[in-house]
């Protein structure tokens, strides 16, 4: 009797909550569906239905003062859920294909806001949309350039020439650039981007450094070159204030992948304001060649404001004395190798990336999420290790790994101190071609309907 009464109580339950759900729906003034996805490397949400059917991440459209229902269906076998954080909206997690909830909320006055998953690093790899109540009016966009740094933008290798002299011109700059969409933050640079320059020389060469600092600056900067042998890395004789320029002369004594940066105190805020870069001494007879070479760098930024602050966001001491950063990202932005500039390559291609740590404070373990590096050059210098899965690189340190792509697809470049991708720490690597089943094959599931 009491097992009788428990499933008719759970089969009522079952169907007033069917009911309820119903009601809801109908109650509603807009309703969506929304399945979920892996589209080329990114999870995804994908409209269902009416004038959002079919679209990646669609754009939610409602009216003031009413009430809104989105139903999402799993499509893909990964837990998934949606949330809009700023109304206080949270649906329920689903779990397996074809298992849906919905949840239904009321909206007031005019806003633009974002939808998307909360699961741990989802919305970071594509999960997200914009919701829209109403017709709010539009924030006003910040007129400032990108800063951040192309990681193809890199002079072409130097091969097998002799040593000779080489002129390398600096110019120290402060200046307000995008760091996210709404969001700015000033900058100081070298030669205007997040890293600086990539610089290349080669072994035994004689080095004339020109740096001037900009007129417009409020700081005087240095520079500090870590393939330097001499006082400061010459930053003893680069204390440049705004509007001079000061020189100094050194021979390339050792080759490897070197970090610059400014070394004027406080040398840690003139780092984390974006002031490093890398300079490749090449080895006699030059490196071997790639069909491929990138420049990628890590750093930190420590703001007043919360990640995600929408702004022009100010720098925070304090946080930076406790080593709290609030973004990390690579070559200068959360989105640069991400949506700015993805890297990109062709099956069969062989790759190198030219890897360094800004800091000033985090070591980076970095890892290309589906690839293996063929070579790595430990700490940038002349010891060659192979067949290596994860990378440690120290604050202010370097390194080159090499690798050949056989399978085509979106590769993940992060430090697999994976909670830091949640702040901005990751980037792309786009390889196109044919697939090579031999190699990598994807089996789809005939129980998942796919």
């Amino acid at each position: 009797m009491y097992y009788s009464r428990r499933i008719i109580t759970l089969a009522l339950t079952l169907v007033l909550a069917l009911a309820g759900s119903a009601f809801a729906q109908a109650e509603a003034d807009h309703e969506f569906t929304l399945g979920t996805g892996f589209i080329e490397g990114k999870f995804v949400f994908i409209g269902v239905g009416g004038d959002i059917d079919g679209v990646i991440n669609p754009g939610l459209e409602v009216s003031e003062n009413s009430t809104v229902s989105v139903t999402l269906v799993n499509s893909d076998a990964m837990e998934h859920d949606f949330a809009i954080g700023e109304l206080g909206v949270f649906s329920e997690s689903v779990f397996n294909p074809g298992e849906s909830t919905t949840v239904t909320f009321e909206v007031g006055a005019s806003g633009s806001y974002q939808y998307w998953c909360t699961i741990p690093g989802h919305r970071q790899i594509g999960m997200e949309g914009s919701f829209i109540v109403g017709s709010p009016v539009a924030e006003p966009e910040f007129d400032v350039p990108s800063l951040a740094k192309d990681p193809a933008d890199i002079p072409g290798p130097i091969g097998d020439r002799g040593p000779t002299t080489i002129d390398l011109d600096l110019v120290t700059t402060e200046r307000l650039g995008r760091l996210a969409d709404g969001t700015a933050y000033t900058f100081w640079t070298f030669n205007d981007t997040v890293p600086g320059p990539f610089l290349r020389i080669r072994e035994g060469d004689t080095v004339n450094v020109s740096l001037h600092n900009d007129a417009t600056s409020r700081y005087a900067h240095s520079v500090d070159f870590h393939a330097v042998t001499g006082p400061g890395g010459g930053a003893t004789v680069t204390q440049t204030a705004p509007g001079e320029t000061t020189n100094f002369t050194f021979k390339a004594l050792r080759p490897g992948i070197y970090v610059y940066h400014c070394a004027t105190p406080s040398v840690a805020h003139h780092i984390t304001q974006g002031m490093y870069g890398l300079i490749l001494v090449e080895p006699e007879g030059g490196l071997p060649e790639v069909d491929h070479e990138f420049y990628v760098m890590q750093g930190e930024l420590y703001t007043i404001e919360r990640y995600g602050s929408r702004g022009e966001l100010s720098f925070d001491i304090e946080k930076m004395m406790d080593e709290r950063a609030e973004y990390l990202f690579f070559n200068g932005a959360p989105d640069a190798l991400t949506v700015q500039y993805p890297l990109q390559a062709e099956v069969g291609d062989t790759v190198r990336i030219f890897f360094g740590v800004g800091g000033p404070n985090y070591i980076s373990s970095f890892h290309v999420i589906g690839e293996i590096f063929d070579r790595v050059y430990v700490e940038g210098g002349s010891l060659i290790n192979e067949n290596v899965q994860t990378t440690l690189v120290p604050a202010g340190g370097a390194t080159m790994v090499e690798f050949a792509v056989e399978v085509p697809g979106n590769y993940l470049l992060v430090d697999h101190a994976l909670s830091r991708a949640e702040r901005g720490l990751a980037g792309y690597l786009q390889v196109h071609g044919p697939e090579d089943h031999a190699i990598f094959h994807g089996i789809e599931s005939e129980n998942h309907g796919h």
